[in-house]
Formats: C-alpha cells, structure tokens, sequence
C-alpha cells in the first residue's frame, strides 16, 4: 500500500461568481502597482488569500495497493502436438511457468489450452490467438504483462503485427519439437464430389517432403510407392514422384458413399505417419435403373406396377403386356392390332445383360418366349441378376414358369392350390428385421393396418427368406440369393387393393419399392450392414443385422488405439452407438466379421498439412513487441520483470510491470478551513489597515 498527496479546489461559490469577484480585485491589484501605491505588496496578498480562500484549496492524502499485471499463457493442445515428445515437454515447460511467475507477485497468471479437436466442423485450424483474445477481453492494455505461447509453431491464425493482435505487451514463444525433424505427407488436390457407379473416377494428389531425411544432405527425391484403397480395400498401387501432381482413378463399385484413401508409404525417420494419407469422400450415383416388366395379362394390378416404377425418375422402365398369346386367333387384321411385336430374342438373348431388374407380372408360359429363353433367364441371375416374380392364378395352373428351366431359380413351388379367402397380409418374425419389411407403415399393430388382401398361392419347399405371411401362417413373401443374383416372390396378385385405397389402402409403395431395390442391390437395405460415419468428432456406428444379439465394435484410431464399444438395439435389427472421438482422422470399425471406416474431423485438416515444428510463425510479432521465441528443447528460459517502456532481451522472457493502482481510500484536509485560515486572512487584512493608516 502507497500514500499519494494531491492539491485539489473545492469552490464554495460557482465558478461564474470567482470570475466575477477575480475581475475586480485583478484591476484593483494592478491599478496599485501601475501608480506606485505604497502598500500595494501587502493588499495583493490579501486579496489573494481571500480569493484562495473562497476557492477552498484541499490537500488530497490517497491509500492505493499496486495491481498486478497479467500475463496470458496459451497451451497448443492441437493434435500435432501429441507427436514425439511434444506432449511432455508442454507440460514441462507449463509447470514451470506456474512455478516461476507464481512466485513473483506482482504477475496474475491466466492459462488457456485450445487448439484440441472441438465438434464444430469449422474450427479446422489451431486459433491461438482467439484464445489470447478471450483470456485478455476483459483487461485494460495497460495491465498487461506479456503473451507467452506453448506450441510447435504451427498456428493457423497470426495477426499481421501488433496492431492486428491487439497487444502492445511482449509476445513470446515457446516452441516444442526439434530443430532438425523430417516428414513425408500427401495432398489431395482435385477429387469429384460425386461420380457414376461403374465409371472411372479420376482423381489428382501431390507427394511433399519437408525437412531432410537422416544421413542425406538435402530434400528427399525421386519416387515413392503410393497404395490406393475404396472403403478400406486395396484397389491399385502406384509410384508417384515427390512434388509432382499425379493422377490416379478407381470405380466405384456401389451407389452411396465411398472412401477414398491414398495412403503413401512410411519413411524411415519421419515425424508421423498421421499425414500419409490424404481422403477423399465420393458419393457414387447410380445411372438409371433398367427394369424390364413384362406382364403376363391385362389385369387391375398392372397399372400399380407401372405407376410405381414410371414415378421413379432412376428407373428407366420397358413394360410388354401379352395382350393376345400365340394361340389366340381371331381373324383381326395384323394391320388393324395397335400392337409391337414382342423382341424376344433382343430383351432375353442380346440385352438381357443391360437390365437391372426382370418382373414377371402374372406371366405364364404360352409359348411367347421360346423354352430356351427361361435357361438364358436362370443364367442371368446366377450372374448377378435380379429378378421379381410377382405371382397370380397362373403359378398354380399347367402353364407355371415353375415347369421351365427357370425352376432353379425360383424360391418356391406351387402346389397347384389357390385360396381366395380374406386374409391381413403380416410380419414374419424374419420380416420384422429384414430391411424389406421392417417398420412398414401400419405393421405396428394387430391386426396391420392396411387392408386385406383376397387371393394366395400355394407353394411348398419355400427357400430363402420368408418375410411376409398370408392365410394361416403360409408363404406370401419370400427373398432369396441365387448364385451372384437375387430372387423375390409375391404370391398374391391384390397388391393393387392397397394402391386403390380398399379397406384404407396399405404401404404398397414402400413394399413394392423396397422390393425392388433390396433385388438391385442397394447397400442400404442389406440385411447385414455396417456402417460408421463422423459428425463433427463423433463417431456413429449403425449396424443391420438379422440376428437378435451382435458382439461389440472394435473400433481403431488413427494413433493405433482400440476401444470397444458396445451397441445398443434401436429396435428391430438396428443397432446403433455413438462416441465422442479425440483425433482427427480415420477411424476402423470391426464388428463380427464386418467392418467399415469413417473420417472424423475435417478432410485433410490444415493440422496435419505442415507437421515439422517452427519458430518462424511468431518470429515477426515476437521482435514488434520487445519478445522472444525459442525452442524448449534448447531449455526454459528465466521469467524477467520490465519496466513499461523497456525492452526485453532474448535471454529470457520479459513481463512488463505496470503502473496501474486501485484506489483504497482518500483522506482530505482544508488548507483555510477553520481558526487557522481565518486567523491568517485576519493577520493580512489587519496588515493592511496598519500599513494604510501610516
């Protein structure tokens, strides 16, 4: 505590009316001296005492402490700094500084660690200096005592000069890392957003090399073997040459999104691996689906199937009705038919191939496709084909594709019966899993709420998976996998009772739809799927599967690192999980024998584009503002106090000292109040009497 003294006035009559009584006594004053007036000294004084008085002089006595001067302390704890021994020697170098500027204490130590993985997607770079901004929001200037920085140098946000910053204090640095390190990394350069399923996809990156490898004598050259892989498989290897854009291409084999990763090999001595590969997101789209429809009749149903697929802008449809089978003649002029001859051999033989999905429509066997044409069907499957058989009456009669060499790929067969009681199509316990028909709109309740359906087919030796039951608990769905193809079968033609608002309608659309495309193979509706994907640094893993219990997900960090995590049923053969990730990067997920990948964190982040530790960063703003930077690894410099005004030295780290104090408390005195003042106006006044009447 310090004691400053002060003269202050305290008028006790306005300032208007000082001025006035000052005019006067100034002429008065000044007409005595101009004359040569004896006594003119004496009554000056005691017009000056009077008028002294009347302005009421106060000595001021204030009781003030010293404040102390802030320094800020910002720790980088950005990923980069958990490479090597950066990490420790950060948490040195930040006990020492509590230690040594704790023990001086005309210094307030405020401490910040930012930089580190946030799950705001837009905070990809280490902001230093938006922490040193909210640590010293609330402190005047003046109090400021100095910036001290604990990082590698790699800091994303440096102000141009000490006027940008706002800091007129030093700024030092304190730099982690070594001076002589080494690294390799990879740089997408362009990549697609999106890209054509089956295409080429073509993409360009660039191979860098910062710092010189151990034993060589300069930057390192030449070729280097780079390893391209889709959603964690290997596709292609390639050399590329340091510094040179390359070109690489791969085929996306599924529609949704795909991974991307180019990963180049390890050099010895480098500092990371963290940034030797470089990812990129692509979302493959389908070109439009072909499906084939051919319908075996004229019938209500038809028009359901056409309009579901006609308001589908993927699907790409070639619909054929028999209108009049071989067999039928009646004389009509070919002329006078609005018909097209059937292309048999065009659709089935030579472009048979081109079609994503074949559905037969209450299609019977008349001899409109030749015998052969079935077996060339049956190939088409086991080849990977889709083929829907959407079954009415004609299944069970004489003229059934089951009597064709279609038969091996069919999951059922016919007994010949067919029922035409009323029945609620329901869930199997399968079906309440499956992709296809789970959570289908109304399938919550018993009975379902949608209306009945009035026909079914008899089969018996159903394969694959039966997902939807009809009349006393048989078959009326059944999904099967035939060689590399698939196979469905609905055995009722009422479908379209739904699709006409019958009893309320029911979830034809989602049903048919569904169908439809789990027959194309759309990943999103496999009944065993892993999916894992980043939002922000949380990672959510999602799993399908048809079994009632899944083992735990493995999942490995980028930094090598195993957690298990457990998943938790969402309901009907949906298991899910999410957790909060530390590192940015690719993340591994095990589950079972199924596994998938997923990016946290920004793609490519700035963090990992430059490893290598610097002091080149702060170096500018450092020597603006009377600071420092060097490396821990060369020691922990002294913690110095300067003066305002002063200049620190590159030997230690210079705080500046400030001169701002807090009022305590203000002790005043009048200099004319009382006895005393009056007894000295008096004294003067009577001087000059005595000296007038001489």
């Amino acid at each position: 505590m310090t004691d400053q003294f002060s003269l202050a006035f305290e008028p006790l009559v306005p300032m208007l009316w000082l001025i006035v009584l000052a005019v006067p006594l100034i002429v008065f004053i000044a007409l005595g001296f101009v004359l040569g007036r004896r006594g003119a000294f004496i009554r000056a004084l005691a017009a000056a005492l009077l008028f002294l008085a009347v302005t009421n002089p106060v000595v001021l006595r204030e009781e003030r402490d010293p404040l102390t001067s802030i320094v800020a302390v910002v720790v980088d704890r950005s990923q980069s700094q958990e490479i090597g021994e950066r990490r420790a020697q950060t948490d040195e170098a930040l006990a020492e500084l509590r230690e040594r500027i704790g023990a001086l204490p005309q210094f307030e130590l405020r401490v910040d660690e930012a930089g580190g993985p946030s799950d705001d997607s837009d905070r990809t770079r280490t902001r230093l200096f938006e922490s040193l901004n909210a640590l010293l929001g609330d402190v005047a200037p003046s109090r400021v005592a100095g910036a001290v920085f604990i990082t590698d140098g790699q800091i994303h946000d440096v102000p141009d000069g000490a006027a940008q910053a706002g800091i007129a204090a030093p700024v030092h640095g304190l730099i982690t890392g070594e001076p002589d390190e080494f690294d390799r990394r990879i740089r997408l350069e362009r990549a697609p957003r999106f890209a054509l399923v089956g295409q080429p996809v073509e993409l360009t990156y660039r191979v860098l090399s910062d710092g010189k490898p151990a034993g060589a004598g300069g930057p390192e050259r030449g070729a280097v073997d780079v390893t391209i892989r889709l959603n964690g498989e290997e596709v292609a290897r390639q050399r590329a040459f340091i510094g040179e854009e390359t070109a690489a291409s791969v085929e996306l084999p599924n529609a949704g999104r795909a991974i991307v990763e180019l990963d180049v090999a390890e050099a010895d001595g480098e500092l990371t691996r963290a940034n030797n590969t470089a990812i990129a997101n692509i979302d493959g789209i389908r070109e439009n689906l072909r499906v084939l429809l051919v319908s075996g009749e004229p019938h209500a149903g038809e028009r359901a199937w056409r309009n579901l697929l006609k308001s589908d802008a993927a699907v790409d449809l070639v619909h054929f009705t028999i209108l009049r089978p071989p067999e039928k003649q009646d004389g009509t002029p070919i002329n006078e038919l609005s018909l097209i001859a059937f292309p048999t051999r065009e659709l089935f033989v030579e472009k048979i191939d081109e079609f994503d999905l074949i559905i037969f429509d209450r299609y019977q066997h008349r001899d409109v496709l030749p015998i052969l044409y079935y077996d060339y069907i049956a190939e088409y499957v086991r080849n990977g084909g889709a083929l829907l058989v959407a079954a009415g009456p004609e299944y069970a009669s004489e003229q059934s594709i089951s009597r064709t060499p279609l038969l091996p790929a069919l999951p059922a067969l016919p007994t010949g019966e067919v029922s035409n009681a009323a029945f609620h199509p329901v869930l199997s316990e399968l079906g309440e899993r499956h992709p296809v028909t789970r959570n289908l709109d109304g399938s919550s309740v018993e009975p379902p709420a949608w209306s009945r359906w009035f026909r079914q087919i008899a089969v018996q030796r159903p394969r694959g998976q039966v997902v939807m039951h009809g009349l006393d608990e048989a078959p009326l769905l059944i999904l099967d996998r035939v060689g590399e193809g698939r196979v469905g079968m609905l055995l009722s033609d009422q479908g379209w009772l739904w699709a006409r608002g019958f009893e309320g309608g029911g979830p034809h659309v989602q049903l048919y739809r569904r169908m439809a495309h789990w027959l194309m193979k759309q990943p999103e509706l496999e009944e065993e799927r892993l999916v894992a994907s980043g939002d922000g640094m949380v990672l959510e893993i999602v799993r399908q599967s048809m079994a009632e219990e899944i083992p735990p997900a493995i999942v490995t960090g980028p930094d090598g690192e195993r957690i298990e995590a457990s998943l938790t049923e969402d309901g009907p053969g949906i298991f899910s999980t999410r957790l909060q990730m530390k590192n940015i990067g690719l993340h591994r997920v095990q589950n079972g024998d199924m596994s998938a990948i997923a990016h946290i964190g920004p793609l490519n982040a700035p963090e990992f584009a430059d490893t290598i530790s610097t002091i080149d960063t702060l170096m500018g703003l450092a020597g603006e503002t009377g600071g420092t930077v060097r490396r821990l690894s060369d020691g922990m410099p002294a913690i110095a106090p300067i003066k305002p005004g002063t200049t620190g030295s590159e030997r230690f780290v210079g705080l500046r000292e400030t001169d701002e104090t807090i009022l305590r408390s203000v002790d005043r005195t009048p200099l004319l109040a009382g006895f005393a003042g009056l007894g000295a106006i008096l004294l003067l006044l009577g001087g000059m009497w005595w000296r007038e009447g001489r």
